[in-house]
């Protein structure tokens, strides 16, 4: 089985208790870890893959409750580094019209130093790269940068992940397109939402963004579509593969939880070209995948809803 090297962020999530106001009103909040690479490690490692986790927190107690809670399941943290900044921190609540309520305070994530070490590690390994915060700036930016160019150098599976968050981009989004340009041309594997994909390729319809994207040089492509399933395409496959049917309650990492799960089954595998001339197991894969989605979302929290491969097979 390869390693899965999940590099960004990881953050404090304080999410409101009574939802259907603004942050302005709320005045109760739940502390929950929180960062999209670490969500996907977390599902990886719950799932008995074995992940680590690459990314920055503060030397502060929220540093050191996301470092115990990421221990805890079993994700290596042991190339995670600690910073004087204080721990990123997100404020989140949801407005009565279902709109997200967010502010941000960027903290330690942006201050990821490149190690050089690292790239022995890689060597025909799996390399994530899903942080939101990526192209924000700080030394973050200028590692997650090198980090690509020593996974394309020692031969490693790259799998993308924008996470584009309207939030953080208001006015910029051309700018966050150009960004992931380079990632999206190396990369494996990339995972979109359909806002990204239309975004990052400029195509309303699926199929011609799909396209789009495959020219820049990404070899397999999902889509998630939420309680619709995934669209997977490739050289010879483009379709929806569906979902399983839940009553979700908190949708709140299922997308890492999806990524998450796909990676940990192409760990397993030996070879791209495999998966590439023959689709059937790879469609299975995602089928998997869209299963520890939708669980996820069953629960509240991302890494505390993730589910175990024992949830997996019962389905």
């Amino acid at each position: 089985m390869k390693n899965v090297f999940c590099i960004g962020e990881l953050l404090i999530d304080f999410v409101a208790e009574k939802q259907g106001s603004n942050l302005s009103k709320a005045t109760d909040f739940t502390k929950k870890a929180g960062g999209a690479p670490a969500n996907v490690a977390s599902a990886i490692a719950k799932l008995g893959g074995k992940s680590f986790f690459i990314g920055c927190v503060g030397k502060d107690p929220f540093g050191t409750f996301l470092i115990n809670t990421l221990t805890e399941g079993q994700v290596d943290v042991t190339l995670a580094q600690r910073s004087d900044t204080f721990t990123t921190l997100a404020f989140v609540s949801l407005t009565a019209d279902g709109e997200r309520d967010f502010v941000f305070s960027r903290g330690a994530d942006k201050e990821l130093t490149h190690d050089h070490r690292l790239k022995n590690l890689f060597k025909n390994q799996i390399v994530h790269f899903g942080a939101a915060t990526s192209f924000l700036g700080g030394s973050l930016e200028e590692a997650y940068t090198l980090y690509l160019q020593e996974a394309i150098a020692h031969n490693s599976f790259i799998s993308f992940d924008p996470n584009f968050r309207a939030d953080l981009w208001k006015g910029t989004e051309a700018i966050f397109v150009q960004k992931c340009i380079p990632f999206i041309e190396k990369s494996h594997l990339c995972k979109f939402s359909m806002e990204e994909a239309q975004l990052l390729s400029g195509k309303e319809n699926l199929e011609e963004a799909c396209t789009f994207l495959h020219n820049l040089g990404s070899k397999i492509i999902t889509v998630t579509l939420g309680g619709e399933g995934t669209y997977l395409s490739t050289p010879t496959v483009k379709k929806i593969i569906p979902s399983i049917k839940v009553s979700p309650i908190d949708t709140t990492g299922a997308g890492d939880a999806f990524i998450g799960c796909l990676l940990k089954q192409i760990a397993l595998t030996t070879n791209l070209d495999t998966l590439m001339a023959h689709p059937g197991p790879l469609e299975n894969m995602v089928q998997q995948a869209n299963k520890a989605g939708a669980i996820t979302t069953t629960n509240y929290g991302a890494i505390e809803s993730l589910p175990t491969q024992e949830q997996l097979n019962q389905l």
